[in-house]
C-alpha cells in the first residue's frame, strides 16, 4: 500500500462559527458539508477545494486528539495557488500572521509561505510548478 493522495486536512477552531464563516470569506464560497455538536453549536464544517475537491475540516478543538500540540507547528500541508503574493496578503489582511515568508526554493519556481490563521492552525501556500504539470496531464487525456 503507497500514499494515494491528499484526501482531507483537518484544523482545530474553538469557535467552528467563526472559523467556518473566515475560510468562507477567503475561500469565496460555502462550506458544504456542516454538522452540530452535541449543545447543538456547529462542531463540523468542510469544504471542498481546488482542481481534486480536496477537503478541508474545521472541528471544534475540544475533539483534537489529547497529544495535539497547543501552538502551531509540525507538518505544513501547502496549497498550489496562482498568485501567492496577492493570496499571502489578502491572509494577512484578514488577520492572519505570518508563519513562513515567501521563500522561493532553488530557482525552478517552487515558492512557499504559510500563515497562522485567526484560530491558530498553519495554512500553507505554494507556487508549485509540479502540481501544473500534472495538472496538465491529467486535462488532456
Amino acid at each position: 500500500m503507497s500514499l494515494r493522495g491528499f484526501s482531507t486536512i483537518n484544523f482545530w477552531a474553538e469557535d467552528v462559527a467563526a472559523a467556518a464563516a473566515w475560510y468562507t470569506e477567503f475561500l469565496g464560497m460555502e462550506a458544504y458539508f456542516q454538522r452540530p455538536g452535541p449543545e447543538g453549536g456547529l462542531a463540523y464544517a468542510e469544504f471542498r477545494i481546488g482542481d481534486y475537491q480536496n477537503e478541508l475540516g474545521i472541528i471544534d478543538r475540544r475533539y483534537r486528539p489529547p497529544a495535539a500540540a497547543a501552538e502551531p507547528g509540525g507538518a505544513v500541508m501547502h496549497w498550489h495557488v496562482d498568485d501567492l503574493n496577492v493570496t499571502v496578503e489578502r491572509l494577512l489582511s484578514m488577520g492572519a500572521t505570518e508563519y513562513q515568508p515567501i521563500t522561493a526554493h532553488g530557482d525552478s519556481g517552487f515558492i512557499t509561505a504559510a500563515v497562522v490563521d485567526p484560530f491558530g492552525d498553519v495554512l500553507g501556500v505554494m507556487n508549485n510548478p509540479h502540481y501544473l504539470e500534472i495538472l496538465a496531464s491529467f486535462r488532456q487525456r
